[in-house]
């Protein structure tokens, strides 16, 4: 009896089916490829197309970097948050913004195949229109999953959502490169810029989040919600300390990642004796599943046990699978040696892909959702962001070995600092925990 009465008081194992199977986690995985779709044809495609209109490596890294724009999101952010769009407030305010946005990738795109890196005045303009419109809907998609559900779901629902967005990477990445060896880059545009109408229609079938949200009356009271009361929050619920420690360690833990996804890798590929079709064929197919394996596994493990211990173990193992780059320059045009690093590579970075989304929604108040979510997630990328800006003169002052040891070291300090944090993010564990 006493038996039986201890294991019907024992919480039940969470249901993982139940917490992949919701709702909302299809609508996420359409957002999911609206997002990723725009990312790489502003950074590592583009490259490609760069180089083969023989554009300098320092030049290259510059104009890619371009998905820098991502990580000053949090500038408008608020604008989101206060506001729905003109004419299309029918919508609700997330999807109001969510199809301004994604209107405006397509068009840029579009424009982009049309000026071709010929007018580089012109393309690199367009391209930065997409960046923004890129940035403006991850915005947008940010918010509405935070809203659409409970902090429980939001491991699942990254997943749901990184897989939409890798199949959108296979796409833009893979396919493209594919299909520039056969056609003129300007086509490959044209054709995977009309894929956004896929996500356009799903954004006018989801469903808005039903949050109850305060009428703003005039500029100034519209500022301070916008602006100094989710700054104010944030410091208020952690106290200075922790907060101040917590965005610094947001800072740091992924610049290992980040530095690697500008414009270089392009380059190196090339360089190392990969043709195009190779290389979208193993990082941007088989890369891309290999990373989906990740995104599960990181929100199966979020789910099961918490936010800490897989968050912790992907920051360490993403930041030295940069190392195994060092074999490939070593054995250069070996497509075992290849597919072996990228294997290593990207299911670390799916891994933590999701740890670090589910980790940035705990610490998020639904009342300023948008704005804290758009400055965290602009404060985790930016700082590898910069580095990939510089990493085209840094390897030709050195070598490509000595950036990606540069930026393995980064993945150190943030380490220190987690594990130094590690009992103030209890609380986050039980939080992220899906629910039987």
């Amino acid at each position: 009896m006493a038996a039986a009465a201890a294991a019907e008081s024992r919480p039940a194992k969470p249901s993982v089916w139940k917490a992949f199977t919701q709702p909302a986690a299809w609508t996420m995985f359409l957002f999911g490829f609206s997002s990723g779709l725009p990312f790489l044809l502003v950074a590592g495609t583009l490259a490609y197309w760069l180089k083969d209109n023989g554009i300098e490596l320092k030049s290259i890294t510059l104009i890619a970097s371009a998905g820098m724009t991502y990580a000053f999101k949090f500038v408008w952010a608020p604008l989101l948050d206060q506001t729905r769009v003109p004419g299309l407030a029918w919508l609700g305010r997330r999807r109001s913004w969510l199809l301004l946005a994604q209107l405006g990738v397509l068009v840029g795109l579009l424009a982009m195949a049309l000026v071709t890196p010929a007018q580089l005045g012109l393309f690199v303009a367009a391209t930065l229109f997409v960046a923004f419109a890129g940035a403006t809907q991850d915005i947008a998609i940010d918010a509405y999953r935070i809203e659409i559900a409970p902090p429980a779901a939001q491991g699942p629902l990254v997943a749901t959502y990184s897989l939409g967005y890798r199949i959108a990477l296979i796409l833009a990445g893979a396919l493209a490169l594919i299909l520039a060896d056969h056609v003129a880059w300007a086509r490959v545009y044209q054709l995977v810029a009309l894929t956004m109408l896929i996500p356009i229609a799903a954004t006018l079938l989801a469903r808005e989040p039903a949050v109850a949200r305060t009428t703003r009356a005039g500029w100034k009271q519209a500022m301070r919600e916008g602006i100094v009361e989710p700054f104010a929050d944030f410091f208020h619920r952690y106290g200075w300390q922790m907060a101040a420690m917590t965005l610094v360690f947001i800072l740091l833990f992924k610049i290992p990642e980040q530095a690697l996804v500008g414009g270089i890798m392009g380059p190196f590929y090339l360089d190392m004796g990969f043709s195009k079709t190779e290389v979208g064929a193993i990082t941007k197919i088989y890369g891309v599943w290999i990373g989906i394996v990740g995104v599960f596994l990181g929100g199966m493990a979020v789910a099961r046990w918490g936010l800490r211990r897989p968050l912790l173990a992907a920051i360490v193992v993403c930041g030295f699978c940069n190392l195994l780059y060092l074999a490939l320059i070593a054995h250069p045009g070996n497509l075992a040696v290849l597919t072996m690093v990228i294997s290593g590579e990207n299911l670390s970075l799916g891994f933590l892909g999701t740890a670090t989304v589910a980790f940035l929604s705990s610490l998020v108040s639904h009342k300023h959702t948008a704005m804290q979510y758009a400055l965290l997630s602009s404060m985790v990328n930016l700082p590898g962001k910069v580095l990939g800006i510089f990493a085209g003169g840094i390897v030709e002052a050195t070598s490509y070995g000595v950036y990606f040891v540069i930026a393995t070291l980064a993945v150190l300090p943030a380490t220190a600092l987690f594990i130094h944090l590690w009992p103030r993010f209890r609380d986050a564990d039980s939080a992220a925990i899906a629910p039987d």
